[in-house]
């Protein structure tokens, strides 16, 4: 039920189309390499708001902790969704796209994205996670932000990842709540 609560607010979120503030935007660039800055520049206003939210977050859960001030935690908040561009869809196509993700399975995924049309587009939006942190490996951002691209939605594959638990579990709450 939370993780539906959770989407319906992205939602409604995502059709306000404004960009982020511009003093979010300036310190998304503090923490980002100039090629990240480049990769999360091109997402659009309603991903760049939330990631920048994500990153607060965690951020925030950080504070006071030896992973605090470090760079690379909240790089990987800002980048996690970047692979959604792929798909080039809206916030309607989006929620159809995760449901039809639930009714067929994530497993039809790579299928779908072999396809043409929205087909293709709703495979591709599905498959973000590794698609996000191959874009982020391309243009060399950190290996930690291409790391938890690819597995936030997998739990099961955190540990695989190698970052500290501590840090795995304020992603994953930042970008859930």
């Amino acid at each position: 039920m939370r993780r539906a609560a959770h989407l319906v607010r992205r939602f409604f979120g995502a059709l306000w189309p404004g960009a982020p503030r511009a003093v979010d935007t300036a310190w998304a660039a503090t923490v980002l390499t100039p090629s990240e800055l480049t990769l999360w520049s091109h997402m659009p206003n309603h991903d760049r708001r939330h990631s920048i939210n994500v990153a607060r977050r965690v951020q925030a859960q950080l504070a006071g902790t030896h992973y605090a001030d470090d760079p690379r935690w909240v790089a990987a908040a800002l980048l996690h969704d970047v692979g959604k561009l792929d798909a080039r869809l809206g916030p309607v196509r989006r929620a159809c796209a995760t449901l039809a993700g639930a009714v067929g399975g994530r497993g039809m995924a790579e299928l779908w994205s072999t396809k043409r049309g929205i087909t293709r587009r709703v495979g591709l939006y599905l498959r973000h996670p590794e698609l996000g942190s191959d874009r982020i490996r391309v243009v060399g951002g950190r290996a930690e932000a291409a790391q938890w691209a690819r597995v936030h939605h997998t739990p099961d594959d955190w540990p695989s990842t190698g970052l500290p638990s501590a840090v795995v579990e304020a992603l994953a709450a930042a970008d859930n709540d």
